[in-house]
């Protein structure tokens, strides 16, 4: 029997074939935003539950590139001296820009970068990427809790990378810089409620087996 490293992988999800979620990101969104999602060698890693794939394939105007320290990464650097964005990184801090009552400046393209990784490698990621220092962050506040049914969030506030991103587009819209229709938002996450549908099933079907032990007759 194969394991989950042998398994055959789809290149677009990144996850295994059995597992495929890209049938469900059926229409990636096209956004006025610039997004740029940079992801932790240790995300790129995770067949089972990294959601940075899965973001980028739902957004038109996304990419995704793989590293820890982007301070001599070529596009990167491309695209933060490029004049006809803002630029802005998508991280919580106390003098951040509050999405939910401030308002960013339409006069440029937005361009937002999202960290994904975990909250310590995130922290590194951003201190070793000396050209990411000066960013603008961005922030916003939610009730909302995280359905990452098969992975326990440091904080009850944490969200997944695929679930702050639809956050973020929400408030883009509120502040019209994109133009995002209802029914492209309440479909956004489908892909990653599918994988997460996918895993608990499997981990019901694992607990079922575990203790299920064969009957032994007595002599």
């Amino acid at each position: 029997m194969q394991n989950e490293d042998q398994r055959e992988v789809c290149y677009k999800c990144y996850r295994p074939k059995s597992s495929c979620v890209c049938e469900y990101t059926i229409n990636p969104i096209n956004t006025n935003t610039k997004f740029v999602i940079l992801m932790h060698p240790k995300e790129y890693r995770k067949t089972k539950n990294g959601t940075g794939h899965m973001t980028n394939n739902s957004l038109e105007n996304c990419e995704l590139y793989v590293g820890i320290d982007f301070t001599n990464h070529s596009r990167v650097n491309e695209l933060l001296n490029d004049e006809t964005y803002e630029p802005y990184i998508l991280y919580p801090d106390i003098n951040s820009i509050k999405l939910n009552t401030q308002k960013l400046p339409s006069e440029k393209k937005t361009l937002v970068f999202i960290i994904d990784s975990t909250w310590p490698c995130s922290k590194k990621m951003l201190r070793l990427s000396k050209n990411l220092h000066n960013l603008k962050k961005v922030s916003f506040e939610h009730d909302k809790s995280s359905q990452f049914k098969i992975k326990t969030q440091p904080n009850q506030y944490c969200l997944s990378t695929i679930e702050s991103t639809l956050c973020l587009l929400e408030l883009l819209n509120l502040q019209n810089i994109e133009n995002i229709s209802n029914n492209s938002l309440e479909n956004f996450l489908t892909p990653f409620e599918k994988m997460v549908e996918y895993q608990v099933k499997c981990a019901f079907d694992e607990n079922d087996i575990r203790y299920k032990i064969p009957y032994k007759k007595s002599i």
